[in-house]
């Protein structure tokens, strides 16, 4: 048995931001993650993280109350609103301390932090690091980490990554610890505290087309939903108007937002043909560009009836070098192109998941001790649709909130011992699942079930929705879970059984499938990503709530709770 004060799990920037802030209360943490921690998703982000620090010459009167405001008419109203506030007011701290921390942004010429336009945003305040903000962030707050566990004395900061969480440890209604398998040992592990932090990012690959890694299975999200903490929103999914059209790669909004344009077969900057983006054009939100995008190529003006030019030609090479160099790179590796002198073909795909583990504005949940923080949880920043630079904004800013009331818990005393024999028993409980799934001789395949899913996820719960496909997937989905229980291993190894750890994560995908499809399928209305053609205005007298999952028995249960509009009346989106 490992013992910490409090157990992390998830090594992104909301993971560590969560850990350096326990440490620096003195409260001892052990990190746990299923990767290294800078190969964790957050370093994918690439166009930069949002704050009102007024750099730019056009952002000199912008603020934190009007970055709310953006961010929750961006929401179509289904943000709550003094969550919203508090990111935003917050964020512009944990900027600088980045900053300190030595995260290299890109400058202005008097030498302040730059920051550019981005979609839906009143000002530009979006903070970059050319296009890889993430990757410097991620690997700023990574240097801090080792800083610290270098110093600790007391083991003060330990950090197992290539472990895999296979359970959350709930006695009595309190988080007590997890139950992880080290990925190079194949040997399970009790590790013990007296609270827990969840950090383990979306959950995008429970979609075909994704710009997310393939670590974002939605496991992560299910493990604590199966002990109790609600999920809420799950069916608002973002689906990026700009991913590769190849492999899905993102291409950063931020190429927009430098000026980029996106062009139809016909070569016309299309966006100025529909009423909700004639203004803002590429900088309108990303549901409202992802969704025109669609339009025009189902209406056959998609280039080659596939896709959409994103032209960057105009900007010049000296720009493009210097601030898209990640996004050159990319068209040129997977797509053949080079973006100084061709356009680069995009089209939407999912990329960012809204709903998450319910926890309050203080990252705190319904179980005692547990705490969650980034894209796993719903702090309810985002609402229906999320801003382009507020996840990155999210996760530093609730990460550190999250180490805050976890310390403060635990100094509390963290609530009652658990017996070890209660450990110990679910201990063995988990190793008897994963000698069943090692000895399991079923004649069907879960890769071939995952590739399944996707497919049908993107057919049933894509940008656009409506009750037939919804639920033609959602009787899929019940019908792959059959299948689940009959599928075969083909490596019972211990060691690095890759195959074992597929397995153990399908059945989170299937079951995170069946919340997303049912969320949709109930919400009769079209709020932010989910656009339903058999209901296509909002409706707030009957939609204005959250949408609460539960888990019990095995079964999916969903109600639904009130929204924060304490700051903002809702009204109609206009840009």
């Amino acid at each position: 048995m490992i013992t910490s004060d409090v157990i992390v799990v998830g090594a992104g920037l909301a993971g560590l931001r969560a850990a350096l802030e326990l440490n620096r209360h003195n409260v001892k943490v052990a990190v746990v993650t299923k990767v290294h921690p800078v190969r964790s998703h957050s370093v994918a982000a690439q166009g930069g993280i949002n704050a009102a620090l007024s750099n730019h010459p056009r952002g000199k009167f912008d603020s934190p109350e009007l970055h709310a405001f953006d961010t929750i008419k961006g929401s179509d109203y289904l943000a709550d609103q003094k969550a919203v506030l508090k990111m935003t007011t917050e964020g512009i701290e944990r900027i600088y301390e980045l900053e300190h921390w030595g995260a290299p942004f890109s400058r202005t010429e008097d030498g302040r932090i730059a920051q550019r336009p981005f979609g839906g945003a009143g000002f530009p305040r979006t903070c970059y690091a050319t296009d890889k903000t993430g990757h410097v962030l991620l690997h700023t707050l990574y240097e801090q980490a080792l800083k610290f566990e270098a110093a600790s004395e007391r083991a003060d900061m330990q950090i197992f990554d290539e472990w895999f969480v296979t359970r959350l440890i709930v006695h009595n209604g309190s988080a007590k610890g997890v139950i992880a398998l080290n990925i190079n040992t194949g040997e399970l592990e009790i590790f013990a505290g007296r609270a827990v932090i969840w950090a383990t990012g979306g959950s995008g690959r429970v979609f075909g087309r994704t710009s997310n890694a393939y670590i974002n299975t939605g496991w992560g999200m299910c493990v604590p939903f199966y002990e109790g903490v609600p999920l809420k929103d799950m069916e608002f999914i973002q689906f990026h108007p700009t991913e590769l059209y190849t492999n899905n790669v993102l291409i950063t909004e931020g190429a927009r937002g430098e000026g980029g344009f996106l062009l139809n077969n016909k070569q016309e900057r299309f966006l100025a043909n529909y009423e909700d983006s004639a203004k803002a054009m590429e900088m309108a939100p990303r549901d409202i560009v992802a969704r025109n995008m669609q339009r025009e190529i189902l209406a056959g003006r998609g280039v080659e009836g596939k896709y959409i030019h994103l032209d960057l030609r105009h900007l010049g090479k000296k720009k493009i070098l210097e601030r898209l160099p990640g996004i050159r790179m990319h068209a040129i590796h997977f797509a053949g192109v080079d973006p100084i002198d061709q356009p680069i073909p995009v089209a939407p795909g999912q990329h960012y998941t809204m709903g998450g583990l319910d926890v309050n504005l203080n990252t705190e949940s319904k179980v005692k001790g547990f705490f969650a923080a980034g894209e796993c949880a719903c702090v309810s920043v985002h609402g229906s649709n999320r801003l382009g630079g507020n996840s990155l904004l999210e996760t530093v800013v609730f990460g550190k909130i999250a180490g805050e009331y976890a310390s403060a818990y635990f100094k509390d005393g963290g609530g009652t011992d658990v017996p070890v024999i209660f450990l110990n028993q679910i201990l063995k409980e988990e190793e008897d699942k994963i000698i069943r799934l090692l000895e399991s001789k079923g004649k069907e395949n879960h890769s071939a079930i995952k590739h399944e899913l996707g497919d049908t996820m993107d057919l049933g719960a894509g940008i656009f929705r409506e009750a037939r496909t919804m639920n033609a997937s959602l009787e899929k989905v019940k019908e792959l879970k059959e299948r689940y229980g009959q599928i075969g291993l083909n490596s019972s190894g211990r060691i690095a059984n890759f195959d074992l750890l597929w397995a153990i994560q399908l059945k989170g995908s299937l079951d995170l499938a069946e919340v997303i499809l049912r969320g949709a399928i109930n919400r009769q209305e079209s709020r932010g990503a989910q656009f339903r053609t058999d209901y296509p205005m909002r409706d707030d007298k009957n939609w204005m709530k959250h949408t609460v999952a539960r888990w019990k028995d095995g079964t999916i249960h969903l109600g639904y709770s009130s929204v924060d509009l304490s700051l903002h009346k809702a009204k109609k989106r206009h840009y």
